[in-house]
């Protein structure tokens, strides 16, 4: 009985670290092949670009207005005001009447003085893997700055080069390390996700439809 425990043991022992090895790797990938490409310095952008704007909730758990989710409006609605970025793929999740990312982005941007004819609401960005590949298929966008916070940026970018969108990350500021600790967390097993759904499972958008390209 002590043998078959211990072999379970050092099976359990070998998985997990294969596990770690395999998430620590899959980071490593990710964060270097894209690194070059995240930017803080709305500068280094070129004029009258399209910007995919990645959904988070507006609110936290709390009730409270999520930082990550202002953040991102307040870089957006700067860059529209510097006459970087004309038009917005505001991208996110619909899943019900009552939680809405695409729209909630929109009220806030139009706040902060964007018309809404600058504005293209995508309903069915589900995950990051999904708006960027509608981005492309869906509104005809190979060329794209994307507006995240630095810690997703690395994973998108990773999915755009996959599908060979060209496109670099204007980041916007993160809140306290204490409020983004899960968050953190969460986004390090999920950039080892992206590396098997695009590697080894070959995960697709869950919707896709009608093309509905932007001209601008």
């Amino acid at each position: 009985m002590k043998i078959r425990w211990k072999k379970v043991a050092t099976i359990a022992i070998t998985v997990i670290f294969i596990s770690v090895l395999v998430v620590w790797l899959s980071n490593l990938w990710v964060v270097i092949s894209t690194q070059n490409r995240v930017l803080s310095d709305y500068r280094h952008l070129p004029d009258s670009g399209v910007a995919l704007v990645l959904g988070t909730s507006h609110k936290l758990t709390s009730g409270q207005p999520n930082p990550f989710f202002q953040n991102r409006i307040n870089t957006a609605a700067e860059l529209y005001k510097q006459g970087k970025i004309v038009h917005f793929i505001l991208s996110g999740d619909n899943r019900t009447r009552y939680y809405n990312e695409p729209l909630e982005m929109q009220k806030a941007l139009i706040k902060q003085g964007v018309p809404m004819s600058a504005i293209t609401l995508d309903y069915a960005g589900l995950r990051t893997l999904d708006s960027i590949v509608r981005c492309k298929e869906i509104f005809g966008q190979t060329n794209i700055t994307i507006i995240t916070q630095p810690f997703h940026s690395y994973r998108a970018l990773f999915i755009s080069d996959y599908y060979k969108v060209s496109a670099v990350a204007l980041v916007a500021s993160e809140p306290d390390a204490e409020t983004a600790t899960r968050v953190y967390v969460r986004e390090y097993l999920a950039r080892a996700k992206a590396v098997l759904d695009l590697y080894l499972l070959g995960t697709t958008p869950r919707h896709l439809g009608e093309k509905e390209p932007i001209h601008i």
